[in-house]
């Protein structure tokens, strides 16, 4: 069955995928590059699948029943934050399905540069504690924090120390930023991986802390860091905390797999609704 067939089969208005890249094209032609030199030597092969233009890109993920996503984008540097914001905030107002998305970088701007993202209607920040090599718990972005725990605005943060550990990942820098900030709306990226069952324990000491399926039970990803089957009972547990997330288009397989994957988890109908639509729908209030 194809997703969009899936989607009406469930009775769904369509996929709202939290985890999708839209990034001004010279940074998505490095961010390709990067993927292309990881099949060099001995490393693991990650081909991209869909390389078309952005209207391709676009007519692609809305043609799988995808009916709201966002445009994750992550400084590497001081200085890029406030720029990659402009663009995500002009490429929201003239694509009118994708939540407007921003980000952030520990630098002395940083809190001003969130109160501009959110003044110029961002709904959802993505950050990336692996790739911009920072501290989470980094006091200048206590001000970033602050704003987006007292407005709501979800975080998608990529913090889990896959595919490769950083000096910062891993849960436990995290849990002390929400220590500091529990009310802050966080959507743990890959489930966290390999931190599976560790960020499974802050989804559920937090009331608003999430995770998003990115690549998550595909066999890409089971053969780097598998899911343990000891913790698969906790899906269904935590169901209304589980959100779909695709990594499109930077997956080196096809979307539909994404999708199948969940349902091959066997963990039913309702389930499959609540992580493809209604648990990004409460949250992003669609």
């Amino acid at each position: 069955m194809t997703t969009a067939g899936l989607v009406e089969r469930l009775g769904l208005p369509g996929i709202i995928d939290v985890h999708t890249h839209f990034m001004p094209e010279p940074v998505m032609r490095k961010v390709w590059a990067f993927f292309d030199r990881l099949g060099e030597g001995d490393g693991q092969a990650w081909p991209i699948t869909y390389r078309g233009d952005e209207e391709e890109r676009l007519e692609q993920l809305r043609g799988f029943g995808v009916r709201a996503f966002t445009s994750m984008l992550y400084p590497h540097k001081p200085g890029m934050a406030a720029w990659l914001n402009g663009w995500s905030a002009d490429f929201a107002a003239r694509t009118p399905d994708c939540l407007h998305t921003a980000t952030f970088f520990p630098e002395e701007s940083a809190g001003a540069d969130v109160a501009a993202a959110l003044d110029a209607g961002a709904r959802v920040f993505k950050a990336h504690v692996q790739v911009g090599a920072y501290d989470p718990r980094d006091p200048l972005l206590d001000p970033v924090w602050g704003q987006l725990a007292e407005s709501g605005t979800p975080v998608v943060i990529h913090c889990g120390s896959g595919p490769h550990p950083g000096e910062f990942t891993g849960p436990g820098p995290i849990s002390e930023v929400l220590q500091r900030f529990p009310d802050l709306a966080l959507v743990i990226a890959h489930m966290g991986a390999p931190e599976y069952a560790e960020f499974l324990d802050l989804v559920e000491r937090h009331d608003n802390v999430h995770l998003d399926t990115t690549m998550a039970f595909t066999p890409f990803l089971e053969r780097l860091a598998p899911f343990p089957q000891h913790d698969r009972a906790r899906l269904d547990v935590n169901a209304d905390r589980i959100l779909f997330g695709s990594d499109f288009p930077n997956i080196p397989y096809a979307y539909k797999e994404a999708v199948d994957v969940l349902v091959d988890l066997g963990l039913g109908d309702d389930w499959l609704r609540a992580v493809l639509h209604d648990n990004a729908a409460r949250l992003f209030s669609l």
